[in-house]
């Protein structure tokens, strides 16, 4: 590559890496995506690539003076770390070692001290040391890059919390009193595992299923499965799920998830057929106008993103169908999407737009496909569902909608704005790949086709 580029040591993601900026130039794009280890951050905006000696010289990027010493004493202190605890060193020398460690640890301790009280500095965790940037304008894009990252963790982790807080299973309370289960309830929960996966139960429902049993086996509190008796399914509702504000439908996943278990167990006090059900909330579906929907895919420039987004609402696709998409689900000439082993099991197709055929088709000329459409950071991996979310989130604050739209929002729009258009219930019903008509049915209550012909009496007053 010719010298139109700028790069830079930074810190992505726990690793040290070469941030290389450059022109947005297909060629050039296409010649540094063949580099080893060569990835784009959507986070950082730019191509990165692993800190290695090689490629600083091939690049010309040399680390400043102060983070070469402060890296060298670390080596120091890291070995001495090997053979002493953090706030106890074990004696393995003579005292003279002993009295030589503790001096290079309380030297390194001021050290550290002192690049932190700096208003110029940053902390980078990937080898545990203060880093002093070179200037100003350094700390400034350190610091913004950093925190952007701490913001989409931060906000992943409170979408996940009520949810890790239930399938932990106990009150803070009564964790304190708990035990471990025991090694024959864990022999049943493996057991359990084992059954699902026999029966062919998806991987997420397996997980979520084996997660729920042994909260409540912990929350229960007993050293045998015939001790367990139906208050205690009482109980974990109301200590645990209600408690903790958690939603009806996750409820209804853990009595799914009671039944099933106990269903495998002949010893039993549980009586599976009085185990009730959280009565659900009628909710409707959540939609976004066809003016919202056009105005959220123009936003994005990236022709990755506003493909994955524009294939969900144009198929009315389910976020995980998107991402097992291979290039040999798209039929060109017949211009369908092939869905295969969806929710359920079930395979479908669905029609594919023109102008989203024509989005493809500029995307695959970009794009070094493998194995997925979309693939993620590493190479023959589908895109992470995650970070599809956060692509979402950031299309949303471009258009300056202000709505906690997700990308279900997309598949619910597909099928309103179908059925506003005139297309016959039976037909939205194949295309989203619902086996009962009344799933589809409460599309009905959010489409205005017909609401917006009935005259209020106000207005004839």
């Amino acid at each position: 590559m010719s010298k139109s580029y700028s790069a830079s040591c930074i810190v992505h993601r726990g690793a040290n890496r070469i941030a290389v900026k450059f022109k947005a130039d297909r060629a050039l794009i296409e010649r540094f995506r063949k580099l080893e280890g060569a990835l784009w951050s959507q986070t950082l905006k730019t191509w990165h690539l692993p800190d290695t000696p090689e490629y600083r010289k091939q690049f010309k990027v040399e680390l400043p003076e102060t983070t070469s010493q402060v890296a060298a004493n670390i080596e120091v202190n890291n070995s001495i770390h090997q053979v002493s605890q953090e706030t106890q060193p074990i004696n393995k020398a003579s005292n003279k070692n002993t009295t030589s460690a503790a001096q290079t640890n309380s030297a390194q301790s001021e050290q550290n001290q002192k690049v932190q009280s700096t208003n110029t500095q940053s902390l980078t965790k990937a080898k545990q040391f203060w880093v002093k940037p070179v200037n100003s304008s350094d700390k400034a894009q350190v610091s913004g890059k950093l925190s952007l990252n701490k913001s989409i963790q931060s906000s992943l982790e409170q979408q996940q919390n009520k949810v890790q807080q239930a399938t932990r299973g106990i009150s803070e309370e009564r964790s304190n009193n708990s035990k471990p289960i025991s090694d024959s309830l864990a022999a049943q929960i493996t057991n359990f595992n084992r059954w699902l996966k026999s029966r062919r139960y998806s991987s997420n429902t397996i997980k979520t299923y084996c997660e729920a049993i042994k909260s409540f086996l912990v929350f229960a509190n007993k050293e045998q499965l015939d001790q367990i008796n139906n208050s205690d399914i009482i109980n974990f509702n109301n200590d645990v799920i209600v408690k903790n504000n958690l939603s009806a439908s996750f409820q209804n996943q853990v009595v799914n998830a009671i039944k099933l278990f106990f269903s495998t167990i002949e010893n039993r006090q549980i009586q599976i057929e009085l185990i009730h059900r959280p009565k659900r909330p009628k909710l409707l579906p959540n939609v976004l106008s066809k003016e919202e929907i056009k105005l959220l895919l123009s936003v994005s420039s990236n022709i990755k993103h506003r493909t994955m987004l524009s294939l969900i609402y144009s198929c009315g696709l389910r976020c995980g169908e998107l991402l097992r998409l291979k290039p040999v689900h798209i039929d060109t000439q017949r211009r369908l999407v092939i869905i295969k082993q969806s929710k359920g099991r079930k395979d479908r197709i669905v029609p594919l737009s023109v102008r989203v055929l024509a989005l493809l088709n500029e995307y695959y000329s970009t794009a070094g496909i493998t194995n997925w459409i979309f693939e993620g950071q590493v190479k023959g991996e589908p895109y992470d569902e995650r970070s599809l979310q956060m692509v979402l989130k950031q299309c949303l604050q471009k258009a300056k909608i202000n709505k906690p739209a997700t990308l279900h929002w997309l598949r619910h729009s597909y099928a309103t704005h179908l059925l506003e258009s005139g297309t016959d219930l039976r037909y939205i019903q194949e295309l989203l790949g619902h086996s009962s008509s009344r799933t589809t049915e409460i599309y009905t209550h959010v489409s205005n086709r017909e609401l917006q012909k009935i005259v209020s009496p106000f207005d004839t007053l």
